[in-house]
């Protein structure tokens, strides 16, 4: 049985299992340029959530097993592919008619980075050897000097000596380093936040700066706590405008796992509130809401990017997790998109949302629509 057909099947009993062990379930268990191991293996990481590829790289760099380097590359690039980057692997083991790099990532601006990854810098590293990888690529065509930097990815938090190694080179300012730590946390930011703006800052960091301004930095620090920020203020702008006090609500993982067993499929998350499959076939957002008690209702920002998440799916739902997973609606996109014109809208200077209420009615749930339009019953839509 396929990796990923035991993980339908049984996830707990797989989501128990170390790496190593879940190599050992791929193909004939050793992971290979070209082997039905390593097809299995990165198909069932595009399918887990990123609390189990942190856990996989620890296991990586803390507990050395046959592969344990091969598989760090997979994991680092699946990394990459869920930052949004277009992923090409690349080879575990490099030869005379192809570059031995481990990964190449391609931005919505096709600027690329050669990617090589290290378990450890306690060997100094050849820079060079890296160098000529993007060498090599530009000569095949592949990618454009002037659009393509390097990036070192170590499992070391402590990258000083190769830092050091970087600034007397002259790569110094076409080679970055970063740690897998770092590079988990980037990612955990991502997925916590819905602006999208994020990730276009997430990207930069990653490529080549001359850093003497740090503007960029602090926009990434400051980023997921202004997203915070701008949904609160919507949700007390709903209910009362004086209203200081806030808590956000949190419970889409519960809500998500009813979706995905009504849907029969797995989904990955994207953002805080935005999930799809592995095969970006599926999307769904999922918004969750308290119950506010002045409006009688349950009260969700839509916002224009989320919008724009959905319309760009082969298929799309909207989910709306009310006062807790039990509560759960989910309505396919299509059908939402033409009730927005019915929604009131809060339009501010740099943006601009949709309120969605929804209230129950007896035995019904109506989604209603600003006063003088209509609601929609969407008791249907209740799983």
């Amino acid at each position: 049985m396929a990796l990923l057909d035991l993980w339908t099947k049984d996830r707990a009993q797989l989501a128990e299992k170390q790496v190593h062990q879940i190599i050992a379930f791929a193909g004939d268990g050793k992971l290979r340029d070209g082997s039905l191991a390593s097809t299995e293996f990165r198909d069932y990481l595009r399918h887990i959530p990123s609390d189990q590829l942190s856990r996989y790289a620890d296991e990586c760099l803390q507990a050395s097993f046959q592969d344990s380097g091969l598989a760090l590359q997979d994991i680092v690039n699946e990394i990459g592919r869920r930052l949004d980057f277009q992923i090409t692997h690349g080879r575990y083991r490099g030869t005379s008619k192809h570059p031995g790099h481990d990964g190449l990532w391609a931005d919505a601006d096709k600027h690329c980075i050669v990617v090589e990854v290290k378990t450890t810098d306690a060997y100094r590293i050849d820079l060079g050897t890296v160098a000529n990888y993007r060498k090599e690529l530009v000569k095949r065509g592949e990618i454009r000097l002037e659009a393509s930097s390097m990036l070192v990815v170590v499992g070391r938090q402590d990258t000083g000596d190769l830092e050091a190694q970087i600034r007397g080179s002259r790569h110094a300012w076409d080679m970055r380093v970063i740690s897998v730590d770092a590079l988990l946390r980037l990612l955990k930011l991502k997925e916590e936040v819905e602006d999208p703006s994020l990730l276009r800052r997430i990207h930069n960091i990653l490529i080549p700066h001359e850093f003497t301004r740090l503007d960029p930095i602090v926009e990434i620090a400051f980023a997921a706590v202004e997203d915070i920020k701008k949904e609160s203020e919507g949700q007390r702008d709903d209910e009362n405008p004086k209203e200081k006090k806030f808590t956000p609500v949190a419970f889409h993982e519960e809500c998500i796992a009813r979706i995905e067993k009504r849907l029969n499929t797995t989904l990955v998350k994207n953002s805080r509130a935005s999930f799809r499959t592995a095969d970006d076939s599926t999307r769904v957002l999922c918004a969750v809401s308290r119950y506010h008690e002045r409006a009688k209702s349950y009260w969700f920002a839509f916002h224009p990017h989320q919008d724009e998440f959905l319309t760009n799916a082969g298929q799309a739902f909207v989910s709306f997790g009310c006062g807790d997973a039990e509560t759960l609606f989910l309505i396919p996109f299509s059908e939402f998109k033409s009730w927005l014109e019915y929604f009131s809208k809060t339009e501010l200077p740099d943006r601009f949302y949709w309120h969605v209420k929804i209230r129950k009615a007896g035995k019904s749930y109506l989604m209603t629509g600003r006063a003088g339009t209509k609601d929609f019953d969407i008791t249907k839509y209740k799983i």
